[in-house]
C-alpha cells in the first residue's frame, strides 16, 4: 500500500471509531427506553457541570445524530489528515473548552449534542490555516470557508432557531479559534523558501574547506 493512501485511510480511524460510538450511544438510549439528555450541558447548574465532558456524546433524536455525521466525519478527517500529531489534542481542546463556554454563557435548558463540535473543528481548521500561510492548510481554510461558511448564522441569537443552541455553537466557535492561535507554532508549518539554498552554500561550503584541507596534505613536489 502507498504511503499516502495508508496516511488517508490512518487519518478515518479515529474520525469513524468516534461516529460509531455516537450511533451505539443513541441506540442503546432509544432501544432501552432511557432518557440521556441529563447528561447534556445545564448552565450555571451543579448538575450541569458533567455535561462539559459529555454533551457531544449525546443527541437529541436520530434526526439530529444524522445531521451532524457527514460534518464531523469530514471536519475530523482533516483534523487527523493534517494536524495527525496534534489531533487528538486540539480535539479534547475543542470539546472542553466549547462546554465550559457554553456551560457560562447558555441559556437555562439542557444543551447537548456534537454541533459544538463542528463549529470548533471548522473554526479552528479555517484560522489555522491562515494564520500557518501553508498552502495545504489554506485550502482547506477555503475549502471548509465553502462547505460550512453557512453555519455561522446559527451561532447568532438573531438568526438562530429557539430549539437550537447557539450557544453551544458559538462556544466550539471560540473555542476552535482559541486552538488555532494556542498551537500555532506547533504542527505543520509554511516551509522555508531559502531553506534549500542555505543547505546548498552549506554543502559548498564544506566541499571548498575539504579540498582546501586536501591541499595542505597532499605532499610537495620536489624540483
Amino acid at each position: 500500500m502507498k504511503p499516502e493512501i495508508r496516511r488517508i485511510l490512518l487519518a478515518m480511524v479515529i474520525p469513524l471509531f468516534f461516529i460509531f460510538i455516537l450511533y451505539i450511544i443513541k441506540v442503546l438510549e432509544t432501544g432501552m427506553d432511557w432518557d440521556f439528555t441529563r447528561l447534556g450541558v445545564y448552565p450555571m447548574e451543579k448538575k450541569g457541570v458533567f455535561g462539559i465532558f459529555a454533551h457531544p456524546l449525546v443527541h437529541a433524536s436520530f434526526k439530529h445524530l444524522f445531521a451532524n455525521t457527514i460534518p464531523l466525519l469530514f471536519l475530523l478527517w482533516c483534523l487527523f489528515y493534517f494536524y495527525k500529531d496534534l489531533g487528538a489534542l486540539i480535539f479534547f481542546f475543542v470539546w472542553i473548552l466549547g462546554g465550559i463556554i457554553t456551560f457560562i454563557i447558555g441559556k437555562p435548558g439542557w444543551h447537548v449534542g456534537a454541533s459544538g463540535l463542528i463549529y470548533g473543528l471548522a473554526f479552528f481548521l479555517f484560522f489555522s490555516g491562515i494564520i500557518r500561510k501553508h498552502v495545504p492548510l489554506i485550502a482547506v481554510s477555503l475549502l471548509v470557508t465553502f462547505l460550512y461558511g453557512g453555519l455561522v448564522w446559527d451561532m447568532l441569537p438573531f438568526f438562530a432557531r429557539d430549539s437550537v443552541s447557539w450557544e453551544g455553537h458559538l462556544g466550539g466557535a471560540i473555542a476552535g479559534m482559541v486552538a488555532s492561535v494556542l498551537f500555532a507554532g506547533k504542527g505543520p508549518q509554511k516551509p522555508d523558501p531559502f531553506a534549500d539554498e542555505e543547505d546548498e552554500e552549506e554543502e559548498e561550503n564544506e566541499k571548498k574547506d575539504s579540498d582546501c584541507e586536501n591541499e595542505n596534505t597532499s605532499p610537495s613536489n620536489i624540483v
